[in-house]
C-alpha cells in the first residue's frame, strides 16, 4: 500500500539526514505513477505494482546518495511554468524569480513594444524565458558559454513556445552579442573558494561547477561583467545581478567604480537576506 510504501522511504531518507525527506518521497512517488501527489495521499490504501515499486525504490535510491530531486526527475518549477533540468545547467532556485520581479518593475517605464533584453548565463533560460512570456512585445538574448546548457535551454523554450521571440548565443559573457540593451539580467556563478568547498552534497558533487564557483572571493565574474555591460546598455538602462548573501558592499562598490551607473537598489529575498542588486546606466 501506497501508506506504507511512503513511509519506509521517509524513514530511509531522514536516517540518511534529509531536511526534506516526507516531501522528496511524495514528489518521487508521483513522478514515479505519473500522477499527483494528492491522488496517494487521499487514497492511502492505494496499491503500487511490483514494476513501479521497483522503480520507485531505484529513486529512493538515487536521492539516498544526494542526488537532487529535480535532476532525478528531470525537471523544475520556476515562475509559472515547469522547466527540464540536467546536470548540465543549475536548478533554478525559487529566490531567482526576484531578478524577474525587478526585471519587469524596470520594464513598465519603458516602450515595452521595442524593448531589448539580455541575460547573461541561461543556464536552462529560466529569467530569459520568464522575461519572454511576461513581456510579449520583448526581443530576448540569452548567453552561455556552455554549448550544453544552451541546448537545454533552448529545447525549454520550445516546449514553451518562446523559441521565436529568444536569440541564444554562446560565448563568455558579452563575447557573442551585438548592439544595445534595455535591460541585463544575469545570475553569474558567485560562490567563493572557502564556501564553494563547504556546500552541500547535492550541490557540490552534482551541480556544475561553472555556474557555482567565481574565484577566491566569489567576484571574477561581477569584475568582468559590470566594467563589460555598460558598453552594451543603452542610455537609462538598467543592470540586474543575482548576488550572494554576503556580497552587497562588494558589487555595490564594483558598480560605483566605474562610474558608468547611478541609482544603486538592492532586493532582499523573502529571507530577508541581500538577493537582487540593479543600477541604471548614467
Amino acid at each position: 500500500m501506497v501508506h506504507n510504501i511512503l513511509n519506509d522511504a521517509v524513514h530511509a531518507l531522514e536516517a540518511a539526514g534529509s531536511p526534506s525527506a516526507r516531501l522528496d518521497a511524495e514528489v518521487l512517488l508521483a513522478f514515479c505513477l505519473n500522477c499527483d501527489r494528492v491522488e496517494f495521499l487521499k487514497n492511502p490504501e492505494m496499491t503500487v505494482a511490483e514494476d513501479k515499486l521497483a522503480e520507485y525504490r531505484t529513486l529512493i535510491f538515487r536521492r539516498l546518495q544526494w542526488e537532487p530531486v529535480a535532476y532525478i526527475t528531470g525537471r523544475k518549477n520556476f515562475w509559472t511554468f515547469t522547466l527540464e533540468v540536467n546536470r548540465d545547467v543549475l536548478i533554478p532556485r525559487p529566490d531567482t524569480e526576484i531578478i524577474v520581479e525587478e526585471a519587469l518593475d524596470v520594464s513598465r517605464k519603458m516602450d515595452q513594444a521595442a524593448i531589448r533584453i539580455l541575460d547573461i548565463g541561461t543556464g536552462s533560460g529560466a529569467i530569459a524565458l520568464a522575461l519572454a512570456q511576461e513581456i510579449p512585445t520583448a526581443r530576448v538574448t540569452a548567453t552561455d558559454i556552455s554549448p550544453a546548457a544552451l541546448a537545454l535551454a533552448r529545447k525549454n523554450a520550445r516546449s514553451l513556445n518562446l523559441d521565436d521571440r529568444i536569440d541564444f548565443l554562446q560565448g563568455d559573457l558579452f563575447e557573442p552579442v551585438k548592439g544595445e540593451f534595455d535591460i541585463i539580467v544575469s545570475n553569474p556563478p558567485y560562490i567563493p573558494d572557502a564556501e564553494y568547498a563547504e556546500l552541500p552534497a547535492g550541490v557540490k558533487d552534482y551541480e556544475p561547477r561553472m555556474a557555482l564557483w567565481a574565484g577566491k572571493n566569489g567576484l571574477e565574474f561581477y569584475e568582468r561583467l559590470i566594467c563589460q555591460a555598460s558598453g552594451y546598455l543603452r542610455k537609462n538602462g538598467w543592470l540586474l545581478l543575482e548576488i550572494g548573501a554576503k556580497q552587497e558592499n562588494q558589487v555595490r562598490g564594483l558598480m560605483e567604480e566605474t562610474g558608468s551607473y547611478e541609482g544603486i537598489v538592492m532586493r532582499r529575498d523573502y529571507a530577508g537576506l541581500p538577493r537582487v542588486i540593479k543600477t541604471r546606466r548614467r
